[in-house]
């Protein structure tokens, strides 16, 4: 978004101080009521600002209704005599005002009450108007449902090993759900603190945000908690659980306790969340300078959650598969999974509790930090893990996206739910991350860092826009600091010690990072080598528009990035460094080289591409010696070819030159990118059944990697990145029904069919197992009985994987109707399952038209714009490459209306499959030819 807007816009200064309308607004929506609703617009008036929630909620786990009542104490910016908040499906019983006179608050005044739906607000009108700075108290009593879906304050059930189903009511309130669980100031920058008290059975525990301070009994077999008084944040991040969980708990050397709650069966998996919470909040804590300031942290597998985890303050929550550890039947990659969500919550006790954006049009503030920082603690506190290779990925999911036309600005206008839902997407996370990335290697590591906590102190409990980053990362140091030459940077001047392009020009950090949020988009930096001289250009980066096309031209207009470009050439001892302002530029070597590569450690965000016979020179020496590149670049460069061919810059034929070196190859993270391209355009030939391409690409991938296929073990051993490497290998392997694989798999399937499920398969390999056991009718039904009697969400989720690659429609339709039904398959796993089975060549047209036919069914599960809801649209259509599937898809999104066809997802696709259809005709002879000349 080009314009950041402030909450606080006191639109209400149209009214006159006593609260009337003036006659420049004069268009106002009627209440349910039918009188006249005295606001209209989507964001609320700034006239009355909360100051304190005091919170009752009774929930009846029994009739699945809770009650509550809410005294909000207020003040008044301007005179008024209207309070507008929101209010979402609850149904308000009596709402009245009173004020503070001295030490004691005069008689309760009972108000009326109006609400307008459309815009989920409710407004009081006081019976005298409210003065500026005095204090008052709204105190609303309501009543409501506990919700169906994965919002508000919802319930969520379990079984347990004896089939007993248990309940429990969960919150999650991120973006724009607090206001489903009590009337509220539902915007991020109206801060306030909350005294919170919840009523409950005996059997059962309450957590909020804050620690437990006291406990009534009351009548009737119920108690009331109270909890401490919250430090001051946004609604979005209050939280509450009523349930039976059990915990276990452990204490960070600053004292801050850390519980991880579970239900009572699956305890023994929470020891490694225990053990990686408590090492990444010290980490936090040492990295940032600033103490976790809540006395306790508490993270709970919630049975039904539809994202991966939400990071309420001091109660951040967790789907199961992210937070809880099975040795039993948790990979390496899943223990991966659930050490980087737990780094990604846990910075957001800073990045987005502490300090939060000030609107949602800069979510990437709370999300693209926090992404970046599972990063840098998981690297710090779990080296073995080597997450920094899997960064590479990141990136590259961002570009993917970033590199369509129907990309957005990491900063993009969102005002209405379903748009704000929509801005949790890869731009925010993917591209924030990345994007940052870059900026730390720009700025150094000692300046990036204390840049970010200069702006996490100057703005704790506070709000903040992209402006008060850039300003915080430009002015990292005092005086005292620079002239001690210390690594710090300052608007003007330059530490001796930083990089070296710092002293060859001044710089201004926002004029250059906005260059990357408020344009959408990738640069392309075309690279020519003369000698001693190496031009670069950039252009806009983008897939499946060619150069030579008319429209082409047009979509480059107006773009232009701040690139910081680092290179290395035969002849380096150092990366050298060039900050590209303009469209072009030359750079002047002190002496010839033979080679020169850019963006090195794919450090930045950009797509290279060597002009003339710069990839030719590229080939060449990865087949004479690969090593001449670390393993990044070798990623970077892999990842790099392809891309230009979708762009139409190069020949296929290049890149599939370019993977021939692999053979020799051996960093797994290497291996696995240039493997992934071969593996997609095989399932892309499968799924359109082009059999003699399909059939030739399996020989030639079983040709050679054979030797590499071969050296893997159906073990647990070697590190993390051996044994990510492994099950990724065995499951393309037998896929491509390599005999060894397939008998093997057989072989260790029958082996725990026969054990009744009890014997413990190594678990980098049971997805695999699973997987070729799916395909007979009885190995199918036998892990369908285990999926239903698993307490491991690590081995549910590969079980279904499994039951999905199955090719029977009849077995695929039953897994779709399990998922509707709720019960065996939990609703939260159904937009997962629709993905994968929409990869199965037999199932990606069931998947489809399942879609198609039960699309209101679908809204009624997962609201418009839900992340389940955009994995369902993309998972199911994303890989469609023929022109009748992109008019059948545009015909059903266009026939949708207010129901989907203005999500910004339904663009993405369109132009996905365009890019698809244009990606096969342009490439399909060239693959033909190709592997027929190398097999």
């Amino acid at each position: 978004m080009l314009l950041l807007l402030h909450i606080l816009n006191f639109v209400g200064i149209n009214y006159a101080l006593s609260g009337e309308r003036s006659k420049e607004n004069t268009s106002f929506p009627i209440a349910t009521n039918g009188q006249m609703f005295p606001w209209n617009k989507l964001r609320l008036p700034g006239w009355v600002l909360p100051v304190h929630y005091d919170l009752l909620i009774h929930p009846n786990l029994t009739s699945l209704i809770f009650m509550g009542s809410v005294k909000i104490e207020i003040t008044a910016v301007y005179e008024t005599s209207t309070i507008v908040l929101h209010s979402k499906h609850l149904e308000i019983t009596s709402a009245a005002i009173e004020e503070e006179s001295g030490k004691t608050q005069t008689d309760l005044k009972q108000i009326q009450v109006l609400e307008y739906p459309p815009h989920e607000q409710i407004a009081f009108l006081s019976p005298e108007p409210l003065l500026v700075d005095k204090k008052y108290f709204l105190s609303i009593n309501y009543i409501a449902n506990l919700s169906d879906g994965f919002y508000g304050f919802y319930k969520s059930t379990y079984k347990t090993k004896d089939g007993q189903t248990r309940l429990l009511a969960s919150t999650h309130f991120e973006p724009t759900s607090a206001r489903m669980a009590f009337p509220c100031f539902d915007e991020p920058s109206f801060k306030a603190n909350y005294t919170i008290k919840i009523r409950r059975e005996e059997q059962h525990i309450a957590l909020s945000n804050m620690p437990k301070v006291k406990t009534l009994k009351l009548d009737n077999n119920l108690f009331e908690d109270h909890f401490a008084e919250s430090v001051k944040m946004s609604t979005y991040l209050v939280a509450f659980i009523v349930s039976d969980f059990q915990s276990i708990s452990g204490t960070t050397s600053s004292g801050v306790k850390v519980s991880i709650y579970v239900t009572p069966e699956k305890l023994k998996q929470a020891h490694y969340a225990l053990e990686a919470a408590i090492k990444i909040l010290e980490f936090y804590e040492q990295y940032f300078g600033i103490y976790y300031p809540l006395p306790k942290q508490d993270l709970v597998a919630v049975p039904d959650f539809q994202s991966g985890a939400m990071e309420n303050w001091g109660l951040t929550t967790y789907r199961e598969t992210s937070l809880l550890y099975d040795p039993e039947t948790s990979s390496a990659s899943d223990k991966l999974w659930v050490t980087m969500v737990i780094g990604h919550e846990l910075a957001h006790q800073w990045f987005g509790n502490l300090v939060t954006m000030e609107w949602w049009n800069d979510i990437w503030l709370n999300e693209g930090f926090a992404r970046y920082m599972e990063f840098i603690s998981v690297d710090a506190t779990y080296p073995e893990l080597q997450v920094n290779d899997y960064l590479l990925g990141t990136c590259f999911a961002a570009m993917g996206r970033d590199s369509m036309n129907s990309s957005r600005p990491i900063s993009s206008k969102a005002e209405n739910p379903t748009q704000i839902k929509e801005m949790f997407d890869t731009v925010s996370y993917d591209k924030g991350a990345c994007i940052l990335h870059m900026l730390r290697n720009f700025l150094t590591e000692e300046v990036f860092q204390n840049g970010i906590i200069n702006y996490l102190k100057k703005y704790s409990y506070q709000n903040a826009k992209n402006k008060d980053l850039w300003n915080s990362l430009a002015n990292t140091c005092s005086e005292e600091d620079f002239t001690s030459g210390k690594c710090c940077y300052s608007k003007g001047q330059v530490a001796k010690n930083a990089h070296s392009y710092y002293v060859s020009a001044h710089f201004d950090i926002a004029e250059i990072m906005n260059t990357w949020t408020l344009q959408k988009g990738i640069p392309l930096i075309i690279v020519n080598q003369n000698k001693k001289k190496i031009k670069v250009r950039q252009e806009r980066f983008l897939k499946g528009i060619f150069p030579h096309e008319p429209q082409w031209a047009s979509m480059q207009i107006g773009f232009l990035w701040h690139v910081p470009l680092t290179y290395i050439t035969s002849h380096s001892e150092t990366i050298g460094r060039h900050l590209l302002k303009n469209h072009s530029d030359t750079l002047e070597l002190d002496r010839e080289f033979a080679w020169v590569k850019f963006n090195v450690d794919m450090n930045g965000y950009y797509i290279v591409h060597y002009e003339g016979n710069g990839w030719d020179n590229i080939i060449k020496l990865l087949n004479e010696n690969h090593t001449l590149f670390s393993h990044k670049d070798r990623v970077n460069l892999i990842h790099n070819v392809f891309q230009l061919v979708s762009a139409g810059r190069l020949l296929l034929d290049t890149a599939l030159d370019l993977t021939r070196y692999l053979r020799h190859e051996s960093s797994n993270i290497v291996l696995l990118e240039g493997l992934g391209y071969l593996k997609m355009f095989y399932h892309m030939m499968e799924r359109r059944n082009i059999s003699d391409v399909t059939e030739n690409l399996k020989r030639y991938i079983l040709k050679h990697f054979k030797l590499v296929i071969g050296r893997q073990t159906w073990s647990d051993e070697g590190s993390v990145s051996d044994r990510m490497l492994r099950s990724d290998l065995l499951s393309l392997a037998c896929d491509l029904q390599y005999p060894p694989c397939m008998q093997k798999a057989n072989e260790l399937f029958s082996q725990w069919m026969r054990s009744g499920g009890t014997l413990n398969l190594p678990t980098d390999v049971l997805k695999t197992v699973y997987s070729v056991g799916a395909q007979t009718i009885a190995g199918w039904n036998y892990l369908l009985k285990q999926y239903s009697l698993s307490m491991s969400g690590a081995e549910k989720n590969k079980i279904l994987y499994a039951l999905s690659t199955n090719r029977h429609a009849e077995k695929l339709k039953k897994l779709i109707e399990l998922g509707m039904e709720g019960e065996i398959i939990k609703t939260q796993d159904l937009a997962a399952l629709l993905h994968a089975i929409a990869r199965n060549p037999e199932g990606q047209e069931l998947a489809w038209n399942f879609v198609r036919e039960n699309w209101n069914k679908l809204l009624q599960k997962f609201e418009l714009a839900s992340f389940s809801i955009r994995t369902i649209i993309s998972g199911t259509t994303s890989h469609f490459s023929s022109k009748d599937k992109l008019e059948e898809v545009k015909h059903f999104f266009r026939s949708l209306e207010d129901q989907g066809s203005q999500l910004k997802i339904t663009e993405v696709v369109l132009e996905t499959i365009t890019k698809n259809i244009r990606w096969l005709k342009r490439n399909l002879n060239s693959l033909k030819t190709w592997l027929l000349n190398n097999l």
